[in-house]
């Protein structure tokens, strides 16, 4: 089938693609060790929602129309860990209609892992008390508060945020981003810290998002009570982070952290990853190994009975003749299925040669003409008596016939003589299959077993891709999905090999791999003169199966030079096969192995032919 070979491709060049835009846009930029473990905000590029005209504008330069703005933060420090922020934000000059604050939710923390900070109870009053509307927005770890400023002083905002603690070496550690950005230019931000305990030590960053740059002013007060942070003209793009320790003690909590998707993580190798990947892989040896004992058993039938096979096919009839009798009654074009479990072009071709050496058809050679190649006449006869033919065999005829009696051979490989020639050769095929079934050599169709197994092998290849796809950006069991794609491909070139045979098509095997050997040997040459042609004649379309087809036609040839008559010489020799006048027995091998040849070439490229246009059609 066409699209076998198609949707891997695109399934890999779409998850290369996925993976490719992922890494492109994670945030990488880490804090220096010493200062903090926090990073900057996995923030969008644009700070706050409709602060772009004041984020263009220069740094430290504002219109004489634009309020000024300063913003005095209180935050204080409970024994539970928790963050009370209050800021009071003052207008001078005319407020504007609304103003934002960004409060962080999510930072950079290390190279595998993000910071998360619950922030909650966001809420805004004027500086008379009453309370605002405050509208929160949430994107890419940032909650915006977009406080309605109209007509007021100032505002007061508050609210809590957890997971601001972390326990170090000589203490804890309170790490916040105190501002995250504004939606405007703001002169000053003064921020002061209180904790049960006085700090040990404070550090603060300032600036654009992955600026390294020390803020304006920090101190521990004048009694060393409370940390005091300050920056001056604060653009919206700018932000404000602040760390503090205390002594052990101060306050309890943890960081709140989640690992951060990259490729290395996604496919970590974990105990529990690397289980479900060895638990898979185990089935696949399990599988292995039972498929191994099951067509082992050809091996183990070929020990013990090819023997059986390994002799002259003939025996004794009704009236005491001798007949050809092949082992388990094997036709040709059987053969080579059971040998290797498909319906090859030779075992058609033999097929085709068994059926003229039986009577069924006549093969006559054409004389050469100038500057044409080589051809053939098929003439379909009646055949012998009282035998019957296989449902696959009257196939075969019909497929070279039709409703006709004679046929040329290049005709055969003409769309135009012969349009539906690749369809019925099709059926001919399918037929052969069912043979296989019908003579319980095999328990189903090798060829539906072969599809079934590749569609489920391919279809838990997509799942497996889909999978291990959906745990590299939800998880970090990535590594575990790859066992399912490995099964899946498994399975798909497996599927080649799952056909096996019952125990009855091992041993009609084995039968006949004795049979080759015979004919192999130089003792299949030992027949009696008088019944060589005949015996040899039956030979002929074996040795097509057996690729010993040369050698075998020149000993038919020399048989029929030995023990024919000049008079049965000079009427071909024959009967089933025939040349043009100069033609003589001695040509007979190099005849038909031409046949053969051409034979097996107009098969195969009429198969191709229709498969492309099956393609064509389906594109």
């Amino acid at each position: 089938m066409w699209w076998v070979g198609s949707w891997r491709p695109a399934v890999v060049a779409t998850t290369a693609l996925f993976v490719f835009s992922v890494l492109v846009t994670a945030p990488g930029a880490v804090w220096p060790e010493g200062e903090a473990h926090a990073a900057t905000a996995a923030a969008p590029a644009t700070t706050v929602p409709g602060g772009a005209s004041a984020a263009t504008g220069a740094v430290g330069l504002r219109s004489a129309t634009d309020p000024l703005i300063t913003n005095d933060i209180r935050l204080e420090l409970d024994r539970a860990g928790v963050l009370h922020g209050e800021e009071t934000v003052t207008f001078s000059g005319g407020a504007p209609a609304v103003f934002t604050r960004a409060l962080t939710e999510t930072m950079l923390y290390d190279t595998d892992h993000d910071r998360k900070f619950e922030v909650s109870g966001v809420e805004a009053t004027d500086l008379d008390g009453n309370a605002l509307a405050v509208e929160v927005e949430k994107t890419n770890g940032t909650l915006y508060a977009h406080i309605p400023t109209a007509a007021t002083g100032g505002v007061v905002l508050t609210y809590r945020v957890g997971g601001t603690v972390s326990e170090v070496t000589q203490g804890v550690q309170m790490e916040w981003r105190a501002i995250g950005a504004y939606s405007h230019t703001v002169e000053s931000t003064d921020v002061t810290v209180t904790a049960p305990l006085p700090p040990s030590a404070l550090s603060c960053l300032a600036g654009e998002p992955r600026s390294a740059m020390y803020c304006t002013a920090s101190d521990m007060g004048p009694e060393q009570g409370v940390a005091h942070f300050l920056q001056a003209d604060m653009e919206p793009d700018d932000r404000l982070d602040i760390v503090v320790n205390y002594p052990s003690g101060t306050a309890e909590g943890e960081p709140i952290l989640t690992r951060r998707w990259s490729l290395g993580s996604a496919f970590a190798v974990t105990p529990a990853t690397a289980s479900v990947f060895g638990l898979l892989l185990v089935v696949l040896v399990g599988g292995l190994a039972v498929l191994i004992r099951v067509r082992g058993r050809d091996e183990r039938a070929l020990r013990r009975e090819a023997s059986e096979g390994d002799h002259a096919p003939v025996e004794e009839g009704d009236r005491g003749q001798l007949r050809f009798a092949p082992p388990d009654d094997v036709h040709p074009g059987q053969i080579g299925t059971l040998i290797d479990e498909r319906v090859d072009i030779a075992d058609l071709t033999g097929a085709v040669l068994d059926l003229a050496v039986r009577g069924y058809i006549r093969l006559e050679e054409l004389p050469h003409e100038h500057f044409t190649s080589v051809d053939w006449r098929l003439v379909r006869l009646d055949g012998p008596r009282g035998e019957t033919l296989l449902a696959s065999e009257w196939l075969l005829l019909d497929a070279l016939f039709g409703e006709r009696r004679t046929v040329r051979l290049s005709q055969l490989g003409s769309p135009r003589a012969s349009a539906d020639f690749p369809a019925r050769i099709d059926r001919v095929r399918e037929e052969l299959y069912r043979d296989m079934v019908r003579l319980r050599w095999f328990a189903r169709s090798p060829s539906q077993v072969r599809t079934r197994w590749s569609t489920v092998g391919m279809v838990l290849t997509a799942a497996g891709v889909a999978l291990t796809g959906i745990l590299a950006v939800f998880t970090g069991a990535a590594f575990s999905g790859l066992a399912v794609v490995i099964a899946g491909a498994a399975v798909t070139v497996g599927a080649q090999y799952m056909p096996a045979k019952t125990k009855l098509g091992s041993r009609v095997y084995a039968h006949t791999m004795g049979f080759r050997d015979y004919l192999l040997s130089p003792r299949a040459e030992q027949a009696l003169p008088g019944r060589r042609v005949e015996l040899y004649s039956r030979y002929l379309p074996y040795a097509v199966i057996f690729d010993d087809v040369d050698r075998w036609a020149n000993i038919l040839a020399s048989a029929a030079l030995a023990d024919l008559t000049p008079e049965e010489l000079t009427g071909d020799g024959l009967a089933w096969y025939t040349g043009p006048r100069e033609w003589r027995i001695e040509d007979f091998a190099d005849s038909i192995s031409t046949f053969v040849v051409s034979l097996t070439g107009i098969i195969t490229n009429t198969r191709r032919l229709r498969a492309l246009n099956q393609f064509q059609r389906s594109r």
